[in-house]
């Protein structure tokens, strides 16, 4: 079969036609390679190329360094690290038939704790999505020190920004691939999720998607200046620099990526606690989107309060066992006692006695159990369900309860293990170190690829609306 070939606004792209018999697009520029006097720019558009671009392959992914969970292969979801090059401000394309039009789209911001991630990892196949009849766009977008730390003379919420710029060439080209500008939803994990509820608050999203998708996030994870500045001071004394744009210009990747990795050092980074004595991170990340700026002129969780993206459908959930990612395989979970519990907790929250306490600290109940559940509610659930509560448009919401074999059961339903799922792509996600294990139930990720698919195509999941905890979808 022909290699098919797209035109964009930048150029011609030549894709592959898989096994599947799906057209699959790689690494194709939505914006202009950040370096030079673009870095810690806002992005602009990718330059023309002369003849057809060929986009067989991956292309290049966000600087970033690899932070490996012992016990477990986490590459299908992470991507294999960084593949150095810097034209990496690019979309991967899945689609059905090029000769088709008005398809559903859906567009994937990864997650990665805004650090890493990559839009090409196995687990982000897109070939389920477009065999089913949509065209699956993800995108790669600035990470860490480049994409998330506010800088003098510099623009701020840079992946943010890329994330905007990625959605309008998809308004300005998704035609081609056989898709529907006026149908395009917005989906992410993790810190993608983040982003999409950041976007979801934004008035510079207007217009550009019609339909969301929270997955493990919401629009609470964001800090305000006085933390990111604080942030940005700690980074420029690492690099002996300024904390300025200019000065960070003039520092080579390999030098920002070693001030990044020091900063997530344990006592490395500053104090990110705000005025009320929270660190919104929960220390999963010290780079989080910034409020204050025209990407966010407020927080989003209030815009969103105050109706913003009323007209956007919402899917909203997150995992049951989201934190034992985290604490189990390092071994937190049985060797942490219930000072060391109330120590931990009390970096990023302003009472954390008295709220260990209530999920059974003190008790006969082990301090990393009650760890585990306290900080799986106040990282994710809860504000999950405050968004999906004070979203004033349609709205539904999930919780994922199917629990990895992996590590005797003692992974349970963790952090990321839906991913593979909603994509239909267990395969790179099983085996003796793949985090869904083996003979993980084929049944469950067609039905959540069919959910998600059909709230791209019709607004609905297939289940009733969120009014309250007796309409939560259950997935096991």
């Amino acid at each position: 079969m022909t290699d098919p070939v797209v035109p964009t606004t930048s150029g011609a792209v030549r894709g592959q036609v898989t096994a599947a018999g799906i057209a699959r697009f790689r690494g194709i520029p939505y914006a202009a390679a950040p370096e030079g006097e673009l870095r810690f720019a806002e992005p602009v558009p990718a330059q023309a190329w002369e003849g057809v671009r060929d986009t067989d392959r991956p292309g290049p992914t966000a600087p970033q360094r690899r932070h490996d969970v012992p016990g477990i292969d986490l590459s299908p979801l992470t991507g294999s690290g960084w593949r150095p090059g810097p034209e990496y401000l690019t979309v991967d394309v899945w689609t059905p038939q090029l000769g088709a039009a008005g398809l559903p789209v859906l567009v994937f911001l990864h997650g990665g704790a805004f650090l890493g991630g990559s839009a090409a990892a196995p687990a982000h196949d897109g070939t389920a999505f477009a065999r089913g009849g949509a065209v699956l766009v993800s995108v790669q977008y600035r990470l860490g020190i480049d994409g998330f730390l506010p800088l003098d003379g510099g623009a701020t919420n840079l992946g943010l920004r890329d994330q905007l710029a990625a959605l309008r060439w998809v308004q300005e080209n998704i035609t081609g691939f056989g898709g529907d500008p006026a149908n395009v939803t917005l989906f992410g994990e993790a810190s993608g999720a983040v982003s999409v509820a950041c976007l979801l608050g934004s008035p510079l999203s207007a217009g550009l998607f019609h339909r969301a998708i929270v997955q493990s996030g919401h629009p609470d994870m964001v800090r305000d200046g006085v933390q990111a500045r604080r942030l940005a001071k700690v980074v420029a004394d690492e690099l002996k620099a300024e904390p300025t744009a200019e000065a960070f210009r003039k520092v080579s990747t390999e030098q920002l990526l070693d001030a990044q990795d020091a900063v997530l050092r344990p006592g490395g980074a500053p104090d990110l606690r705000d005025a009320l004595g929270y660190d919104r991170g929960y220390g999963l990340s010290p780079f989080l989107p910034v409020v204050g700026d025209d990407v966010l002129p407020r927080h989003p969780g209030k815009a969103i309060r105050a109706g913003a993206g009323a007209d956007v459908d919402l899917l909203a959930g997150s995992c049951s066992e989201e934190m034992r990612l985290f604490l189990v395989p390092t071994g937190v979970l049985e060797a942490v006692t219930d000072d060391q519990a109330v120590a931990s907790l009390a970096v990023s929250h302003p009472d954390p006695a008295g709220v260990l306490a209530a999920y059974g600290l003190g008790t006969d109940r082990a301090a990393g159990e009650v760890l585990v559940e306290a900080l799986t509610d106040l990282v994710f659930r809860d504000g999950v369900r405050d968004l999906a509560e004070h979203h004033t448009g349609r709205t539904f919401r999930y919780e994922f309860e199917w629990g990895s074999p992996l590590l005797e059961g003692r992974l349970g339903a963790c952090h990321g293990l839906e991913v593979p799922f909603v994509f239909d792509a267990l395969e790179p996600a099983s085996g003796p170190r793949g985090l869904v294990g083996e003979n993980a139930p084929r049944q469950l990720a067609r039905e959540l690829n069919g959910a998600w698919f059909r709230f791209a195509a019709t607004g609905s999941p297939g289940w009733t609306e969120y009014t309250g905890d007796d309409t939560v979808f259950h997935a096991y």
